[in-house]
């Protein structure tokens, strides 16, 4: 087991039960090859809902401005796996999963699914560990950032859905080029939208799914001024 006590510190948090946190690496490849014991899938489980309702919290309390609808909305854009795995990736919490050795080898510590599955255990682990408030604290440093930057972003969540939809009144099909650049904790991504076979936009942000929207909102302007006059 690596030392995990480098993980607690980029966590802000020192557990007192060391074994949860243990715990909440070990993934059922790694269970599954080693006789058994427990794997994170409770503490995922548990730290999936915790984790939501903290969130939930935290865009409630601190956007009162905001209706029901983008509450949704700004909970969905940083509570989910792509979301997540990110994270996961900025606290290398890849580097220190238990897993098969057929998992390992075929890129698991990569994959989005376990990266924020396992970060959903740890957060799992955190409130069995300590408690709500506690939890509470981890989480808000954890993805405190990310909620501002999406709140500043909320009227572009959907424009992937809307560019599809001004797409097919042209007939043509959306497909995205997406390059990065940097260290995987200061990663940077270059994402260009193409409209049949045209070069509509082009987007960058910390992570995928933002410079993609950034440059769908784009290809939207492009597509809206060509739409004929009703």
């Amino acid at each position: 087991m690596p030392d995990l006590s480098q993980l607690s510190a980029r966590l802000g948090y020192e557990f007192t039960n060391v074994s949860l946190l243990e715990t909440a690496m070990h993934h059922r490849s790694w269970n599954a090859e080693n006789d058994g014991g427990e794997s994170n899938e409770r503490l995922e489980f548990l730290g999936d809902a915790v984790l939501g309702w903290v969130v939930a919290d935290i865009v409630y309390t601190q956007h009162s401005d905001l209706p029901e609808g983008k509450l949704t909305d700004l909970r969905k854009s940083v509570v989910n796996a792509n979301a997540l795995a990110e994270v996961a990736v900025e606290l290398g919490i890849g580097e220190f999963l238990m897993l098969g050795k057929g998992e390992d080898t075929a890129g698991g510590r990569e994959k989005t699914s376990i990266l924020s599955d396992a970060l959903e255990a740890v957060i799992g682990a955190v409130y069995i560990d300590a408690g709500p408030q506690a939890t509470h604290d981890v989480v808000s440093a954890l993805m405190g950032k990310r909620i501002v930057d999406a709140v500043g972003g909320l009227d572009r969540l959907d424009a992937k859905t809307r560019l599809q939809e001004l797409a097919s009144k042209f007939e043509a099909h959306v497909h995205y080029k997406v390059e990065d650049e940097g260290p995987d904790h200061e990663k940077m991504f270059f994402a260009t939208v193409f409209v049949g076979d045209r070069e509509l936009g082009y987007g960058e942000g910390k992570s995928k799914k933002a410079a993609e929207q950034i440059a769908a909102e784009i290809a939207c302007d492009v597509l809206n001024s060509e739409l004929p006059a009703s």
